[in-house]
């Protein structure tokens, strides 16, 4: 019985302090967004955003926003920059891949598309959605989230691929460095030494 007890009272433990270890990643993250210049921002997925009455969606989540002199923006998952493992928005950031001709449309998303990701509510429609500030609902952002939940916004990925930075220029702040050989622009596989450790 008191193994029991004691096992109970061990799991209570943890699961309470799985939260407290989640809460105290995001602070450090949300930190290391401000020490680089950036802002915190909590947005929420909302869908129907041209119309009037757009439909709230379930859940938020935490970018940094860095904003340049000019104006330009560029916006990232907190644990999308706060990460040193790889991440499939960081490398599309880095890789610069050239945007298809066959695009039509909104740039941005069709880019966004291309790289595995997606940023779209509903499927192509006039509906519109995205990631609204909580604070301001007429402030909606294009983010381009991909399937390991990294993401980085639309246009920020399609600027940078024509080496234009809007906001800040990601390679200085993502904790995950770039892979890729600058000279030739050849990756370098950051998952190969995963797989050959022993």
């Amino acid at each position: 019985m008191i193994k029991v007890v004691w096992s109970a009272a061990v799991a209570l433990a943890i699961s309470l302090a799985l939260p407290a270890a989640s809460h105290a990643a995001d602070a450090k993250a949300a930190a290391y967004c401000v020490e680089n210049g950036g802002v915190v921002q909590t947005r929420i997925p909302e869908y129907g955003t041209n119309g009037s009455d757009p439909l709230v969606l379930s859940g938020q989540a935490d970018f940094c926003q860095f904003t340049a002199k000019d104006g330009s923006q560029i916006n990232v998952f907190l644990s999308t920059l706060y990460t040193k493992k790889p991440t499939l928005a960081a490398l599309a950031y880095y890789a610069k891949e050239t945007l298809n001709d066959g695009c039509k449309g909104n740039p941005a998303s069709c880019y966004c598309s291309q790289l595995g990701g997606s940023d779209l509510f509903g499927g192509i429609s006039a509906a519109g959605g995205g990631w609204v500030l909580k604070s301001d609902a007429s402030d909606v952002l294009e983010a381009c989230i991909f399937p390991d939940l990294s993401s980085i916004d639309s246009w920020g990925l399609a600027y940078h691929s024509n080496d234009i930075i809007r906001g800040k220029n990601l390679a200085k702040v993502l904790r995950f460095k770039n892979p890729y050989d600058p000279a030739r622009q050849t990756p370098v596989d950051p998952f190969a030494r995963g797989r050959n450790a022993s």
